[in-house]
């Protein structure tokens, strides 16, 4: 048996980023499609968030966890991985991986689910406009002012976290990276006007990472081409 088992939804984003790291970090993984499942009572029984990715390890409190930059922290604290997450050793590089993903969770992403989600066929979460009793103009409205916002958060994590590196994490991607980097792939849906240095971030990071990146995410650039796709 693998080592550990990682719950997943191939299209999804979230859980592309954890199933890039466990490639790139050479992990004993098995994934499970749970597609349609992660409401029955035997996934329930394991995670009652009942999202993905979830992995599965017997060394848990719990026996699982949840979240993608949680899921990373907690595979790079276990096996040493500090090419990928600084050690405490090192608490200002640590911290600052810890800020753009928490930067992104927080800001960035609410604003790339409002813009993209509707493109992509996904459920936008109560309380959205997306989700009221809204007309579809004002919903349309909602979309494109959640498209127009990217910009600003966008350009923090090349001004700020990049600065003046290739990666958040420096000279090799970090984990933050491997977040982001998943994260930009839904942006492709809306044919968003990606910044030159975006372009060449997201190549950087697939030239660096290699199969480890491309075979995982072929799943995410598929299911955005078909969703795409016109209908017959």
């Amino acid at each position: 048996m693998a080592d550990y088992t990682l719950n997943i939804l191939k299209p999804s984003v979230n859980n592309l980023t954890v199933r890039i790291f466990v490639r790139a970090a050479g992990l004993d993984c098995e994934e499970q499609d749970v597609w349609g499942h992660t409401t029955s009572p035997e996934y329930l029984a394991k995670y009652p968030a009942h999202l993905t990715p979830m992995i599965e390890d017997a060394g848990l409190p719990r026996g699982s966890l949840g979240e993608s930059c949680a899921i990373m922290q907690y595979l790079c604290n276990k096996h040493g991985l500090d090419r990928f997450y600084p050690p405490v050793s090192e608490p200002g590089e640590r911290a600052m991986v810890d800020n753009a993903m928490f930067y992104l969770i927080g800001t960035f992403y609410p604003l790339l689910t409002r813009a993209t989600y509707p493109a992509l066929g996904f459920g936008q979460y109560p309380g959205e406009v997306a989700t009221s009793d809204a007309d579809d103009e004002m919903k349309a409205k909602a979309q494109q002012d959640a498209e127009a916002a990217l910009a600003e958060p966008l350009d923090v994590f090349h001004s700020f976290f990049m600065k003046d590196r290739r990666f958040i994490g420096g000279d090799e991607p970090s984990i933050a990276d491997i977040r982001l980097a998943a994260t930009l792939e839904f942006l492709r849906s809306i044919d968003y006007p990606f910044p030159d240095w975006a372009e060449e971030y997201m190549s950087a990071m697939e030239d660096a990472l290699g199969d480890a990146y491309t075979e995982p995410a072929a799943d995410v650039r598929g299911y955005i081409a078909q969703v795409r796709a016109p209908v017959a």
